[in-house]
């Protein structure tokens, strides 16, 4: 008997020593399986608005990270019945719950029976794969084991919650939350949180997007373990099993206007902060973004019209960019009619921008040096310089006109001619300071003729500065970064960047919202105040055609471009319109819009306004009458009709043998007395205009001798 005592107690010993040993194996082999860093979930990030109101999501996996206090206790206990009634009771394994399995698998002669608790489930879900095998089994025991000891309840529970498979691409409590309910996951209610509690299990099968009644018939078998578990009275079981499912299902759809934008967010991640496009799309990040999603879906909307796209066939293309005066922050932007995911970003490919270079080759530097004013006189020849010869688009040459109307009717002549005098240096300096790099060093530059040509996003960006006090800044479409505990990864730079004086800034937003009123960009309408310039290329393998179109323009508080042409034109495909397309599509843009349409650009202080040009018109009904004044004598009164501009002048001149004598000048009247006048011999007189601002004289009048009988 007492030999049989000591084999049971030495068996006994033998046994708990083994089992410590085992434990002891366990817990250190956990400590070599578990790579803590795949406990980190991927999760979306999120695009924001400058308000925070979510404009879409990156993800590889649809999953929103909460803390376990943000799901509500209800939420937690359905899961807690259906999956791990004994939860907090075991330390990661249920022995009870193994044995019913092993009986089971024995019975069967297989393995048929989970028996798993939250955290093998979890154990299982982040190292392991799904094979149903004992070593497995084996190694999901020992994580689990240390998984209990790292890490808490409460916090193994959320992990668990925000890991698991909803269905519909919705990874985590929150996004299903969001899908089903459209709501926060701290707002779900008793029933709900029971419904997505039966998801998991198979959810192809209980989706109440899939399968409403079987849905519903598994939530309410929660609800009644729930009740059995103590988590609810039979009373409140009884009340929610008779709800409805209310579903309010919110759905991220694909939205092809923003594809554009989204790929540009990809780029400046990871050339700005270093963040790959797989970390965006499994880190969790809250990305704010200066995107003004209306004019994003206006401009998407209005590139799929074809009447916009003067080409050839429907395959003519094109790309749009509006920016942010005062922050540099990309409003809107369209790669392409039909931009494809990772595709060509036509807003970032350079073109030929034609005259819309001129303002910032040649116009703004000229006046910034100081060589040239606003109504100086040009030279409007045309002229070979070596073996160049530009012309005129109309082959119309007036001889000399003012910067003003030079810019105005997109002259090529006087804008080579002025290069010419300012210096090639010059303008590509101005250029460089615009954030324009162009190998080009020939006169050719003054006409947008350039090797590599220009894209949309850097013309935006250097008309800015004529919008902002002479000043450039770096566009970008990241306001701001934070990461999943809000911390700061980085923020858009705001820095400016002196281009051109504040004068010459002011200058050249007078003269280019007279191209947009009555000049080259007069296409279109819209109801606020724009400056602007066209801009046309032609294609040389076939007289007549268009290459290249532009507009580019801003208003107070934004500035934009628009291109279009072909990816590569050739004989089939080409524009057979120029410029008044663009320009027309960037005014629809504007006007439908609910940005701001300002009447007017403020003036900035300690500027000098430019007048608007004095225009000079003929004089054809110049009278003159003659009478006598007591003690003046005999008096010549000339008289005409007069310019509504009260800022003409008028020469009075009196024929002559030799040279005609100029014998006055009058302003902004129609009338001119001559006093004393020897009526045996009376001269001949006749007007001419005189512009003030250019030193510049319009046609003769009519030529007239006064008599006695002219009438007045």
């Amino acid at each position: 008997m007492r030999k049989k005592l000591l084999l049971v107690s030495s068996a006994i010993t033998f046994t708990i020593i083994l089992s410590l040993i085992g434990y002891i194996v366990i817990l250190y082999a956990g400590d070599y399986v578990i790579d803590e860093k795949k406990l980190v979930m991927n999760s979306a990030t999120k695009l924001v608005n400058e308000d925070g109101e979510l404009i879409s999501k990156l993800y590889l996996e649809n999953r929103d990270l909460v803390l376990i206090d943000e799901i509500p206790e209800h939420v937690q206990n359905a899961f807690i019945a259906v999956e791990d009634t004994r939860f907090y009771q075991h330390h990661g394994i249920d022995v009870r719950s193994i044995l019913r399995a092993l009986y089971k698998d024995i019975i069967a002669g297989s393995k048929v029976e989970g028996g798993s608790t939250i955290t093998q489930q979890l154990a299982k879900n982040v190292f392991l794969t799904n094979d149903k095998t004992w070593l497995r089994k084996t190694k999901e025991v020992i994580i689990s084991i240390n998984l209990e000891k790292e890490y808490s309840k409460s916090k193994l529970l959320e992990m668990y919650l925000n890991r698991i498979y909803f269905g519909h691409g919705a990874y985590g409590i929150q996004s299903a939350s969001k899908l089903y309910f459209n709501k926060d996951a701290n707002e779900l209610t008793v029933e709900e949180g029971a419904l997505l509690a039966g998801i998991p299990k198979a959810p192809s099968t209980y989706s109440p997007i899939s399968n409403l009644e079987k849905a519903k018939a598994r939530r309410d078998l929660i609800i009644n373990l729930m009740a059995n578990r103590g988590y609810l009275t039979p009373e409140e079981a009884v009340r929610f099993e008779g709800k409805t499912v209310q579903l309010d299902i919110h759905q991220q759809s694909s939205n092809p206007s923003l594809m554009t934008y989204i790929d540009m967010v990809f780029d400046e991640a990871k050339s700005v902060y270093g963040l790959s496009n797989e970390e965006l799309l499994r880190g969790g990040y809250t990305i704010t973004v200066p995107l003004n999603r209306e004019v994003q879906d206006i401009a998407y909307q209005l590139f799929q019209d074809p009447s916009y796209f003067p080409g050839t066939d429907e395959n003519a293309e094109g790309s749009f960019v509006l920016l942010d005066n005062k922050t540099g922050g990309v409003l809107a932007a369209i790669g392409g009619r039909n931009y494809v995911q990772k595709g060509l970003n036509r807003v970032l490919v350079n073109r030929q921008p034609g005259s819309t270079l001129k303002p910032l080759a040649v116009f703004g530097p000229a006046l910034d040096e100081g060589k040239f004013e606003p109504y100086s006189m040009l030279v409007d020849k045309k002229l070979t310089y070596g073996d160049y010869e530009p012309k005129n688009y109309n082959n119309v040459y007036k001889d000399e006109i003012t910067m003003y109307d030079a810019l105005l009717e997109s002259s090529n002549a006087p804008a080579v001619w002025m290069l010419d005098q300012l210096g090639i240096d010059t303008g590509k300096k101005y250029l460089s300071k615009s954030g324009i790099s162009i190998p080009d060093s020939g006169l050719s530059i003054a006409l947008g003729g350039l090797e590599e040509g220009i894209s949309p996003m850097d013309m935006a960006k250097a008309y800015r500065a004529f919008a902002s006090n002479g000043n450039i800044i770096q566009p970008h479409v990241i306001s701001r970064i934070v990461d999943r505990n809000e911390k700061i990864v980085g923020e858009a730079s705001l820095e400016e960047k002196d281009v051109f004086s504040k004068q010459t800034a002011w200058y050249m937003t007078r003269m280019l919202e007279g191209v947009v009123d009555v000049g080259t960009a007069r296409s279109g309408n819209y109801s606020g105040a724009l400056a602007g310039k066209t801009g046309t290329t032609n294609f040389p393998a076939k007289e007549g055609t268009i290459k290249d179109a532009w507009f580019v323009g801003y208003t107070p508080s934004v500035v934009g471009a628009v291109w279009m042409g072909y990816d590569r034109s050739d004989v089939n495909h080409y524009l057979e319109h120029g410029s008044s397309y663009p320009t027309k599509l960037m005014k629809d843009i504007l006007e439908k819009s609910s940005l701001p349409k300002e009447v007017a650009f403020t003036i900035p202080t300690d500027v000098t306004e430019l007048e608007p040009p004095i225009r000079l018109s003929d004089v054809d009904d110049l009278t003159a009458g003659i009478s006598f004044r007591p003690l003046g004598l005999f008096t010549v009164s000339l008289q005409w009709t007069p310019s509504q501009d009260e800022r003409v002048q008028y020469h009075i001149y009196k024929k002559a043998d030799k040279t005609d004598e100029l014998i006055a000048t009058v302003e902004g009247q129609g009338e001119y007395e001559l006093e004393n006048t020897n009526i045996f011999s009376l001269p001949s007189f006749y007007i001419v205009p005189y512009n003030p601002q250019t030193d510049e004289e319009g046609s003769a009048s009519n030529i007239v001798r006064p008599d006695f009988f002219s009438k007045h």
